[in-house]
Order: C-alpha cells, then structure tokens, then sequence
C-alpha cells in the first residue's frame, strides 16, 4: 500500500495530478486509514499507469474515462476520431498522432509491443483471457520501473515456455481461476509444479534477480495485485510454505524448522 507521493513518483506524475484525477472522477479516491493517511493499492497504480499514458498521449481527459470503460471496437472508433484531429495540429503533435496510432490494440496500451507479442503467445498456449489479463497487468507494473529491462525480461519469460512444466502452470492457473470454487487438489498441483521450477532454477542458481531484488515496491505490488484479483492467492502461498517455499515473483526457500 502506497502514499500519494509514493504512488505519483511511481507513475511519473505529480501528487498535484493525482489529485486532479481524483477531482475529475478519472481515478477513485481511497479511504484514509488509521493514521489519517490515503493509502493505493497495486490496482490504483495500473489505473494511475493507465491515464498516464492516455493523457500524454494527447487524448483530452474528458475522454479518458470513457475510453478505458469502452470495448475494442468503440475503443478503435475514439482511436480514430482522436487521430483524425491530431492530423490538423501543427508538427508539434506528431509525436502525440504516433502513440495515438498505438493504441488501437489493447495489450499495447501501456506495454511495448514485445510485451504485447508475448502476451499473445500466451493465449496460443491457451492461456485464458482473465490470466493473460493478470499477467498483463503485471507486466505494467514491471514496464513502469525497469523500462530498459523488459527486453532482457521477455527473453527469459520465452525460453520458460520451452518448458512443458511452465505451459501446464499457465493452464492449470487458467482452470483456476475461471472458477469460483475453491479446488485444493488443483492448488496443490499449482504450488508443486512452481516448487518444482523453484527447485529446477535453484540448483542451476538462477534463482532471483540480482540487484532488482533490492528494490522492494514493484515486488509488493505485484503481490497486491495477486491478493486483489483472486482471494485464492493467500492459500495458494500457504501451500507453498508448506513445501518449503515463500512467494511467487521473489521464490525463496524457506528455512528449515529447528528439531
């Protein structure tokens, strides 16, 4: 959970825009906890991420709200309209007409479009829609702070579909969350199968992420995001301590109990 100023600084924006945002309807306001304090979820930040993009891509804020609410087709039309006005600008705004141009494909609305590719791979591997949406989101996260990573990134997320274990991991969790009930066995295959990665990249020691472990905020966001999108998240990771492991973006092994 972030302060104001914590999540401005994430997105790149100014607290003052955030809270013009608020003030327009174009990002909800959260309640103040305890402390007196607003604090953001990972879902605000994706939201924040989201206008961000839009408005600096030159689209008016009165047409954001709707934009993002639209599907692809309406999405495409307002793409259009927008494009069409922008062509009467002066060469100042060409910048603006070619992320406009952009934005017609949804995966592409805030990710590079090698992210966008791989997303894509991920549903001819039958990835359901909510997944890949999960992922999506993630991938939002991960873009806004390392930038210049992603490339490096989307190599590795490629050469894990190699793995006939990682493709059943990405169905499994579709089946998974697709439903509403709440299915242990299936969990447990889950949290097996991301244990048994774990102990696959851990005896290779790759395990980690090097330096980027150091920086805690993208990490507990994704995490938020997980605990936000499906309430299963929790027992999925109890299951994984179980096996000896904690987390899911940072895995590490889990001491062993003292006799």
């Amino acid at each position: 959970m972030l302060t104001i100023g914590q999540v401005a600084a994430y997105a790149g924006v100014t607290v003052r825009t955030v809270r013009h945002y608020h003030q327009i309807g174009l990002l909800p306001e959260p309640e103040r906890d305890a402390s007196g304090y607003r604090r953001y979820t990972a879902s605000a930040v994706v939201s924040l991420i989201k206008v961000r993009t839009l408005a600096g891509a030159g689209v008016p804020l009165s047409e954001i709200g709707p934009m993002l609410e639209a599907g692809p087709a309406a999405f495409a039309e307002a793409i259009d309209r927008i494009d069409h006005h922008l062509r009467g600008e002066i060469d100042r705004l060409e910048t603006s007409r070619t992320q406009i141009s952009q934005l017609t494909a949804g995966d592409s609305l805030v990710l590079p479009a090698e992210v966008a590719d791989y997303l894509e791979s991920l549903r001819g591997i039958g990835t359901s829609e909510r997944m890949v949406r999960a992922e999506r989101d993630g991938w939002i996260i991960l873009a806004a702070r390392w930038p210049d990573s992603v490339h490096e990134f989307i190599k590795a997320k490629y050469a894990q579909l190699e793995d006939p274990q990682v493709v059943r991991l990405y169905r499994l969790l579709s089946e998974v969350l697709d439903t509403d009930t709440v299915d242990d066995s299936r969990l447990g295959e889950v949290a097996d199968i991301m244990v048994g990665l774990a102990e696959q990249a851990d005896a290779a020691g790759e395990v980690g992420m090097g330096e980027l472990e150091q920086d805690e905020v993208p990490f507990d966001l994704l995490d938020g995001l997980a605990d936000e999108s499906d309430p299963r998240a929790e027992r999925l990771r109890g299951k994984m301590r179980e096996r000896g492991w904690s987390g899911w973006n940072r895995m590490r092994r889990l001491p062993e109990p003292s006799p």
